[in-house]
């Protein structure tokens, strides 16, 4: 029988009452979902179990091989069968990314030889590279057998069953057993803030972390009012943020579907969490806090104002080789007690009669047994979205899928958390939220979608003339980065093309953009995350060399290589630069300074898509960071921050607040620490 499909809204509103069907169950590792060992787990993970042969086919004995392109290189799979089935799987995935797509092969391999079929579940967080064994072993199969063989949908399918219902894990499956007074789920950018804190406020602590090392914090740290901030502003006052303004701006991003008082804690607590930051980094004098100071050219507005909230960490020339944050924090936890559990993936959560949240039941991921943790005073969940489970993202967001183009950067995190969460009674958001940048390209072959694999183009966030796949300007390129993604959603492949030309250095040193795009120091001589050079020598070096970038002597010659009409491209570069010459953009309101011809060869061009950061809608918290239920009441025992948390973002995220994403968790995580730690 067919499951019954249901919509979103009845999805969110029936999850209390079970109202969904049991998904496919694997192992949820914090950020990261992972096929269950087939020994103990027989058929998980595979479209049927035990090895019944591949249905109605028949085989020439042998071992065949078969490639396709994962998200980093070819994957490889060689399969040996006899006359009726699969003997043998052997799946190579070492040009994967180490820790996603590069430890995956055993899984798969497993999993393809117990279903005896190309048809298996994905590995969420490593969907491209577990898409590319499917379709190998398919090919396969197809040697083998004289048949051609396809595999279906993967996690498109049944999208809106990605629930399930939490694991039962017996008491006699349980081979260890840890206690603590504060468990914290996950070691990113909230997990260390609130491992610190809650070490400096005298807890016992325990990081749970899925992978096998801990990782960076996120750099641009947004705060409202921090000393280093001040420091600009008594300088020059165009820098300072009016709280409110901030508060009506972000609510306004997000069309009202947010919690404003918990946006007034970021508010009020930001500078706090950044001076606190600064003191621990610059302790050493290996860090330095920098300010970035850039709020765009105020003589020339735009639409859309800029924020100069960012704060960015800097690694000095006196730090030990190597010497980074996450080597700086681990050592600054170390100092005080802080207990670490690396490679052990959160599955599940543990609630007492009452339905507080006791602890956690997490797997070990070297050898699969299970842990127990009691946590005393509390769990502080930091595991992150999941924008690396399509599943999820099918049912939840499948329009931010049909603009991605898939880079090897980005978030791991498939919603494990999230999901633990809501097993334990959490509201989920109403409403979708993403961090997406135009910083994704893909060949001029090519259209985004989640399946197309590309390259960062890091230049993609300078407001140069773009037009869509018809070779026609079609929006106002200046603002933030989703606006632009928004935008090119409503044309023709969810794609569009960049325009620019050879004076491209003096263009973007006249953009003054701000954050993470800018290319130039900032007024106050803070470093830009990349420079000018290194982000131009490649994409008319490298980009150019592999076929992503476009260079041309003329605008026709430019629209046959990116594949779009000559006639079209021509007449919007005429229309532009009309349009640049007049100082006024009459058909979209650009600002005077962002209005660059294109008028000197060589020309260059590419089709762009979205990079997909990760995504910012989660389970509900109220302003002491405690998770809640639809009703609003709290989950005792239960705290989060980060990107498994709702109630912040909404529909856009406003990037010209700079940092804000990070700035959030890191302040919410500070703020939850601090509560738990004292209970």
């Amino acid at each position: 029988m067919a499951k019954p499909e249901i919509t979103r809204r009845e999805f969110i509103k029936g999850i209390a009452a079970g109202a969904v069907s049991l998904a496919t169950l694997g192992v949820l590792e914090g950020c990261e979902y992972s096929l269950q060992n087939s020994k103990k787990n027989p058929g998980i993970g595979s479209s049927g179990g035990g090895k019944p042969g591949v249905s109605g086919l028949t085989f020439t004995p042998g071992t065949y091989e078969a490639t396709a392109r994962g998200i980093g290189s070819d994957v490889k799979v060689t399969m040996t069968f006899d006359k009726t089935s699969i003997t043998d799987v052997k799946i190579d995935v070492s040009g994967e990314t180490p820790d996603i797509g590069g430890k995956i092969g055993g899984q798969m391999a497993e999993a393809i030889l117990n279903a005896q079929s190309a048809d298996v579940d994905a590995v969420s967080g490593a969907t491209i590279t577990a898409d590319a064994v499917k379709a190998a072993a398919a090919n396969c199969i197809s040697q083998a057998s004289g048949t051609t063989v396809t595999v279906g949908g993967g996690e498109d399918a049944g999208s809106s069953d990605w629930l399930g219902k939490a694991p039962e894990i017996a008491e006699g499956d349980i081979k260890e057993t840890l206690d603590t007074e504060v468990l914290i789920v996950g070691c990113g950018t909230g997990g260390w803030i609130a491992a610190m804190t809650a070490a400096e406020e005298g807890a016992k602590v325990l990081v749970l972390e899925k992978r096998e090392a801990t990782t960076n914090i996120r750099h641009d740290i947004g705060a409202i009012g921090s000393k280093k901030q001040l420091e600009s502003i008594a300088k020059d006052p165009k820098y300072a943020i009016d709280k409110m303004e901030a508060l009506q701006e972000i609510v306004r991003y997000g069309g009202g579907y947010v919690d404003s008082d918990l946006i007034r804690v970021w508010a009020d607590e930001s500078a706090e969490l950044v001076d606190w930051l600064t003191g621990i980094l610059e302790k050493d004098g290996y860090f330095a806090m920098r300010h970035e100071a850039g709020v765009g050219n105020v003589d020339d507005p735009g639409r859309d104002k800029a924020f100069a909230s960012g704060h960015s960490p800097e690694t000095l020339p006196a730090a030990p080789e190597g010497m980074d944050t996450d080597k700086y924090f681990r050592q600054y936890c170390d100092s005080m007690g802080v207990e670490f559990r690396l490679n052990a993936a959160l599955v599940k959560l543990e609630q007492d009669g009452s339905g507080k949240v006791t602890g956690a039941i997490a797997q070990d991921q070297a050898d699969q047994h299970y842990i127990k943790i009691t946590a005393s005073k509390g769990v502080i969940m930091c595991a992150g979205g999941y924008a690396s489970n399509t599943q999820m993202m099918q049912a939840l967001q499948p329009h931010t899928l049909a603009m991605k183009i898939n880079l090897p950067a980005g978030s791991t995190c498939d919603g494990s958390g999230i999901k633990a969460m809501m097993w334990a009674g959490a509201a989920l958001d109403p409403t979708h939220a993403s961090m997406m940048f135009n910083r994704a390209c893909c060949l001029p072959t090519e259209t985004a979608g989640y399946k197309t694999n590309g390259k960062m183009f890091w230049f993609g966030e300078q407001p140069f003339l773009k037009v869509n796949l018809n070779g026609k300007r079609f929006c106002n390129e200046s603002g933030p980065y989703e606006f632009m993604l928004h935008s090119m959603y409503m044309q023709p492949n969810h794609t569009y093309c960049d325009i620019f030309d050879s004076n491209s250095e003096e263009y973007a040193r006249q953009f003054e953009e701000v954050g993470c795009c800018r290319l130039f120091p900032f007024d106050n001589d803070a470093p830009s995350n990349r420079d000018f050079a290194s982000v131009w020598d490649q994409l008319t070096g490298q980009f150019v060399d592999e076929g992503y970038v476009i260079k041309a002597n003329t605008i026709e010659e430019l629209a046959k290589g990116l594949k779009i009409p000559e006639e079209n491209l021509t007449a919007a570069v005429k229309r532009y630069n009309e349009l640049c010459a007049k100082g006024v953009d009459e058909d979209y309101g650009k600002e005077k300074h962002r209005l660059t011809p294109v008028d000197q060869p060589p020309f260059y061009g590419v089709r762009v898509g979205a990079w997909h950061l990760t995504t910012l809608n989660g389970c509900r918290i109220n302003t002491d960071m405690q998770v809640i239920r639809e009703d609003g009441t709290p989950i005792e025992g239960l705290w989060a921050t980060g990107d498994c948390t709702g109630g912040f973002f909404a529909q856009t995220y406003p990037n010209l607040f700079t940092g804000l994403a990070c700035g959030r968790t890191m302040t919410f995580g500070r703020h939850a620490a601090k509560i738990v730690a004292h209970l």
